[in-house]
Formats: C-alpha cells, structure tokens, sequence
C-alpha cells in the first residue's frame, strides 16, 4: 500500500495514477476518513492521559478527594470506551479505503487503457511455418497425452490430465527452470500450496469476494495460493533484513489454483486458462536502491530461459491501464502460439507466458517487511517477482510450435537431458 502520509501530500498525484489505471478510488473520501480517525485517536489519547493522570493523583488523595475522583474515573471510563469504539470502526474503514489505492505507476510505463495499449519492446526468434495447424487440444488428443473430458468428469470443468510423455515434459519443464533459475544466483525453494488470507492481502490479491481469483477454503483464514509470489513475499513478514543480505533471490516452487472468473473467448481454450498448475516463480528482496536494475535482471532471465527452449517471443512494457494494483512496472512474454485462434478467425497468434514486475515497497509495506542500513536506519525494502514456467502455458508453446507434417512433436534440445527423448509420437 501507499504510505498515507504521501497520500495526504501528493493527493492530485495519487488521483491522476488511480485515472491512468482505470482504477476507481475514492481519494477525498479516503482524507475525510483520515482526518476523523486522526481527531479520534487525539481524543483517546488525551482521556487515557487524564485517566492515568488521575490513576497517579488517587495514589496520594485523601479520604474526602477520592470521591470525586473515583466519579471522575467512571465518567473517563465510559468516554473512554466510546471513543474507543469509534476509532476501531473509523480505523477499519480507512484500512479499507488505503487498500484500495494501487502503487504509483512508474512514469516510464505506457499510459493506457486495455492490453491494446501496451508496448512491444522487442522479439525473438522465427515463427514457424506450419502448413496443417493443430492446437496443443488436437494434439494431445491425437497422442493420447492430454485428457480434458476425464478431467471435467473427476474434477470439473478446465482440470485435466497429463498422460505418458506429456506428463514427463511437465516435469522436465520444472527441472529445467529451477536450474536455470540457480545458474543465475537465485535460491530454491518448494512453498505451501496455501497461505493466510492476511498474506493474499498483504501481497495485494484479494482473497474472498464475487470478483477474486482464489480459491478460498470455507470457515478458514486461508486460501489456495494462485502463485508462490505469495509464498515466498509472506516468508519474511514482519521481519527485518539486513542491507547486506540484498539483493536476495529466491526461486520458488508450487502448485497454482486460480477460479478464472469471467469470460476470456478465445482466451479461455486448453490449458490456456486452467484451475491448476505448477509454476517456477523467480522472486527478489531489493533495496529501493536496487529495485530497478533487479527488474531488469528477471527480464532478462526470463528471456534467457524462453530463448534456450527455442520459442519466438515478444516483450510487452505494459501500459498503466493494465499493470495491476501492486505494481509500478511490469513486462510481460509472449509467446507465438500456432494453435491460438486469432481476431481474424484463423489461428496463430501471440500468448502471454511470463511476466515480471517490479512492486517497489507496495508489498514490503502491507507485510512489514524492511531493511536495515549499515547506519542502523530501518526502511521498507522492495519486492519484485517474475515466473520462470508456468507450466500449462509452457506445454503450449513446446507442443504447438514442434509440431511435425508426420503428426509427432519435437522436444527442444534444452529438455530432452531432462525428459529422455527428443520427440512425442
């Protein structure tokens, strides 16, 4: 969250961000909260002075005094539980307000609206030309490797099996990310597939409500998580680091469960959207000194990773319309996917498959999490994340883009160490 005091500051500053995200926010309605829980929390703190003040007086008063001051005492007493009460219900509200304001867009990001306003930086690779398309369906279809039908009959709609080779790919896919993960100095880590609800908040997802991704668990304070950035943010809340320990990378491992609520059309095919899946997700504690140079860097890991797998791709600065409410800057890959309909009707278009964003002390802020200077001053430190594989979309790219005329998929060579064979047929 924004610290209020910048809030209270910058308030044109902060209504123009919440604009260019396309956020609704109350900013005066968040002041107005402000400036009465203030004069509450100076009206409590006066009358518990008066009542300790007269704690300390009937010490010493005589018989005939301590009446009026016992009286004195009730009355403080009553006021005092009053006002107390009114600064819980206005300290709750204001929370609630804070929470709702997103991070200050970098003024680097593309301003926009929607995802059609974000800005391609770059591409990499060659788009296959594939005369007979099939989509990653048909083909696990046709190889046996992928059932969706079994999967909504056990599980429900948009769960699925793995089968055979495809199965071993997935793992392969893991393998090779967390490797490639600790050749560029980043930690492992396999992370609860839950967390406290308190931890989806603090991270910046919401946990319950009509509109949430997650998947909460009933009578609980704890919710699947839809990403080990939620994990590994919530390993150091409350804690404080020292400076010299940062930058920290950290690469974590888990299963992801996301409702996907909504309608995403031609979004929506395959493993495109799915309920679950295992995710390599690259994680990073920076200093604020650090945060811009660390973004930089899980960029540049996740190009690496997509590169040595073979896949064309392109790289998207999002535009501020489209960043989420955490983060100031974010990039995103895109895959060519030959199987993915298109705004034409054809097939062939891109697909998101990683991102990587920089959260500045947005989320450092909500979980309490801060870093100590060599001088002994105490700061919130930075948060950035990045995935590495996410493995759903990952299969995608793999079996679409090795698609053969002869119907069999070609294993890129950075995997087959991995999986044991060069081909599914």
């Amino acid at each position: 969250m924004l610290d209020i005091k910048f809030i209270r500051e910058h308030a044109d500053i902060v209504k123009k961000n919440c604009e260019d995200r396309n956020m609704r926010v109350d900013i005066d309605a968040l002041l107005r909260v402000d400036a009465a829980r203030l004069d509450l929390l100076k009206e409590v703190e006066l009358l518990r002075k008066e009542r300790n003040e007269i704690a300390d007086v009937m010490k010493s008063a005589s018989p005939d005094q301590r009446p009026a001051f016992i009286e004195r005492g009730k009355a403080l007493k009553e006021s005092l539980a009053v006002k107390e009460a009114d600064l819980v219900a206005a300290e709750g509200e204001w929370l609630t307000l804070l929470l709702q304001v997103p991070n200050i867009a970098s003024p680097e990001a593309p301003v926009g609206n929607t995802d059609e306003d974000n800005k391609e930086v770059r591409r990499s690779g060659e788009i296959p030309v594939i005369e007979e398309v099939k989509d990653h369906v048909e083909l696990g279809k046709t190889l046996d490797i992928l059932d969706f039908e079994r999967g909504a009959k056990v599980s429900g709609n948009k769960f699925y099996y793995l089968k055979g080779k495809l199965a071993l790919l997935e793992q392969a896919l893991i393998r090779f990310a967390l490797d490639e993960a600790v050749a560029h100095g980043f930690t492992p880590m396999t992370t609860p597939d839950v967390a406290k609800d308190e931890m989806l908040s603090g991270t910046g997802y919401t946990p319950r409500g009509n509109e949430s991704q997650i998947y909460s668990i009933e009578n609980q304070d704890i919710s699947l998580i839809g990403t080990a950035e939620i994990t590994v943010a919530g390993y150091y809340q409350g804690e404080i680091i020292e400076e010299e320990k940062l930058p920290m990378r950290i690469v974590g491992f888990s299963h992801c469960y996301r409702t996907e609520a909504g309608a995403y059309g031609r979004e929506s095919y395959g493993l495109y959207r799915v309920h679950q899946f295992s995710k390599v997700e690259l994680f990073i504690y920076a200093s604020p000194e650090q945060s811009e140079a660390m973004h930089q860097e899980l960029l540049r890991v996740e190009e690496a990773i997509w590169t040595k797998l073979g896949i064309p791709y392109r790289v998207l600065d999002i535009c501020t319309g489209d960043l989420g409410a955490p983060y100031t800057r974010k990039y995103d890959l895109e895959a060519w996917m030959p199987g993915k309909s298109n705004a034409n009707g054809g097939r062939g278009e891109w697909g998101e498959i990683t991102s990587t964003s920089n959260c500045s002390d947005y989320q450092a802020r909500r979980l309490g999490i801060r870093v100590k200077r060599p001088n002994g001053s105490i700061e919130f430190l930075h948060t950035l994340n990045g995935t590495a594989i996410a493995t759903s979309r990952g299969m995608i790219a793999v079996l679409e883009n090795g698609q053969q005329p002869d119907g069999s998929i070609r294993i890129p060579d950075a995997l087959i160490p991995y999986c044991g064979f060069d081909r599914i047929s």
